[in-house]
């Protein structure tokens, strides 16, 4: 593997780091490690705390070993190759129960996008791929050819929120039929064809939400999402922090949903009540109530940044 073409900028790095309040020896996670950016500026707050970082993809887990030996063979840091959503299983087999704050950096990284062979961009030709974990054996091609029309609608609906869902599964369909659909080029070919001409010329490249749309699907996202998170929040120390940065709406919505729940009074007290019992009062605050979005400079400066959202809520008892 090129390790030196490992390129990515990493989107509110100060924002996110800042947002977990670090405490030099305190323990924490960086669910998504991808080119280090986060991590290395955890590593960078912390004397005797320990950083513990994930990453289902090998090719992001080789780099990181390489770039960050110092602080490994210093024992500042674990490198994890797993999916996060087995963040709690992971620990506690390093003998980790409570944590001081957990970071993730969600979306594909630059380079799963940049290196064509990946399969996850529309603009470059390459075989249908878009696994997160080059391991498990779903990839966009079984999604593509195998999946069921009636199942293709709901995930062009449901994550791509592509309103064209039902045209682009029908002409999926007979494609697959003649031949198999092998390429992203080819995939491309055949949502453009299934979306009227006049919705094609507005609202960016025709194939992006559908390509969102099979990627989630293939890797599961929102649903490794929902339990990782579920995981952080009861690991969770009093004091500690989760910062999520969020790339599109369903994920945004998820994370303030779940933050939102965390952090309200029960629908179980009566309304308007003076004082809130103890004991009935929520255990987390939002740090943020709306979240926190790229400066003017960062989104000249980083392309990728634009759709950037960034959460923050902590444990307060």
């Amino acid at each position: 593997m090129a390790m030196a073409t490992f390129k990515h900028v990493t989107v509110l790095l100060q924002e996110a780091v800042a947002g977990l309040n670090v405490q030099p020896a305190g323990t924490y996670v960086d669910g998504t490690l991808g080119g280090g950016g986060h991590t290395s500026a955890i590593l960078g707050q912390l004397t005797t705390g320990h950083l513990y970082s994930f990453d289902q993809d090998e090719t992001a887990i080789d780099y990181n070993r390489d770039r960050l030996k110092d602080a490994l063979a210093a024992g500042k840091l674990t490198l994890i190759e797993d999916n996060f959503r087995h963040l709690q299983k992971d620990l506690a087999a390093q003998g980790v129960h409570k944590v001081d704050g957990v970071l993730y950096d969600l979306g594909v990284s630059s380079p799963q996008f940049d290196d064509a062979q990946r399969g996850f961009s529309y603009q470059l030709d390459a075989p249908l791929d878009m696994r997160m974990n080059q391991g498990q054996s779903l990839s966009a091609m079984e999604v593509v050819n195998e999946w069921p029309y009636e199942r293709l609608v709901r995930i062009l609906y449901r994550y791509g929120e592509e309103r064209f869902a039902k045209q682009i599964a029908r002409k999926i369909e007979q494609r697959r039929q003649r031949e198999p659909i092998r390429t992203t080029f080819e995939l491309v070919d055949v949502i453009k064809e299934a979306i009227p001409a006049a919705a094609r010329r507005h609202g960016g490249h025709p194939a992006k939400k559908s390509f969102q749309a099979i990627r989630i699907a293939v890797n599961d996202e929102l649903g490794a999402l929902e339990e990782s998170l579920e995981q952080a929040l009861a690991m969770l120390a009093v004091g500690g922090r989760i910062s999520v940065i969020t790339f599109q709406s369903l994920e945004d919505r998820l994370v303030k949903t779940m933050f939102k729940e965390k952090s309200s009074i029960s629908d179980d007290l009566p309304q308007g009540l003076p004082v809130i019992p103890e004991g009935m009062s929520p255990d987390f605050k939002l740090i943020n109530r709306k979240p926190i979005l790229p400066g003017t400079q960062e989104l000249a400066e980083n392309h990728r940044a634009h759709s950037a959202k960034l959460r923050i809520i902590e444990k307060i008892k």
